[in-house]
């Protein structure tokens, strides 16, 4: 077992934190799929609760401001029936000289079970569940340019819904592939539930030079990487992340980058088209095409809340499981 499954999963390969998808097993990325369909009807539900998770205490700690992954976060965990509490970091003791330590042990000092950490460093999370108590268990909601699991799978999820299955599949990612977490997170997954290709498309500035290693072919206009293209995926400009000038023109970037109608129709006609928000319309995306037929944005946020109970559920799952509840 390497490093970052012996870090993320038991012994008996259950999953004990979800850090990163890279490392996982193609059945754990199954494994938390399958759960999540058993929780999609929930919430269609009159009462959207289950009992799962009832006397458990999930905290979110973000470090960095976000309304979407937080919210969705929030409601899961409330859909299980946990109890939430949401620390806000900039009046918490961690502004006034609290060590990120002291903060979590007196979290755990309070029978917290769970937490959810949203970070701007890359490898927070995995610091955090270095640190934590055996019995806490820690889902990473976005570190830094390094991973954002939950926002691939909820895209996983999203894509074996239309489609069943991933090996005759061509994802095509767009955009700026170098300070995006989601874009890495999702390039592992797609490459381990084995689609047939996994194309990249953006400014030579915005492209990892290790793209490759990674298992996606960079291709050299947004064209290309259309033809015939099953997925794609819209990438945000990281623009808090870029230091320097990566791109010369918002105006430019839509003209080679930005999705239109007219680029969309070199792709297949059942053609899905994602991104993870927030959208930036007129620099991604045109609203033709985000709020057209073919968009499956909102279903994203939608089902981003059952993929995230399923992994709030696997993961404080393997503690009942090894304390032989």
């Amino acid at each position: 077992m390497g490093y970052r499954d012996s870090l993320q999963l038991t012994a008996d390969r259950r999953l004990r934190h979800f850090l990163s998808i890279e490392g996982l097993p193609r059945a754990t990325l199954v494994e938390i799929l399958d759960t999540a369909e058993s929780f999609f009807q929930v919430g269609t539900r009159e009462v959207k609760k289950v009992p799962l998770l009832r006397g458990k205490t999930i905290v979110n700690l973000f470090f960095e401001n976000s309304t979407r992954t937080r919210t969705t976060f929030e409601l899961a965990a409330k859909r299980l029936s946990a109890d939430v509490l949401n620390l806000n970091i900039s009046t918490s003791a961690t502004s006034k000289g609290e060590s990120l330590l002291d903060t979590l042990r007196n979290l755990e000092a309070m029978h917290a079970d769970l937490f959810v950490v949203r970070h701007s460093q890359s490898g927070a999370a995995h610091y955090i569940a270095r640190n934590v108590a055996p019995h806490v268990s820690v889902i990473n909601a976005g570190d830094g340019s390094h991973a954002h699991p939950t926002q691939a799978m909820l895209d996983m999820f999203t894509i074996r819904r239309h489609f069943g299955e991933f090996a005759p599949l061509t994802v095509v990612i767009v955009g700026d592939v170098l300070h995006s977490r989601v874009a890495r997170s999702q390039i592992h997954a797609l490459t381990t539930l084995g689609v047939n290709a996994v194309r990249v498309v953006g400014p030579r500035t915005l492209i990892p030079r290790e793209v490759r290693t990674l298992g996606a072919h960079p291709c050299d206009s947004l064209e290309e990487g259309l033809e015939g293209a099953d997925v794609v995926i819209m990438l945000r400009l990281q623009r808090e992340r870029m230091q320097g000038a990566f791109i010369p023109s918002e105006r430019e970037y839509f003209r080679l980058y930005g999705l239109t109608e007219a680029k969309l129709a070199r792709a297949r006609p059942d053609v899905l088209v994602m991104h993870p928000g927030p959208i930036n319309r007129g620099v991604e995306i045109a609203s033709e095409v985000a709020d057209g037929p073919r968009s499956v944005i909102l279903e994203q946020v939608s089902n981003g809340i059952a993929v995230r109970m399923a992994v709030m559920a696997l993961t404080l799952g393997s503690h009942s499981r090894e304390a032989g509840a």
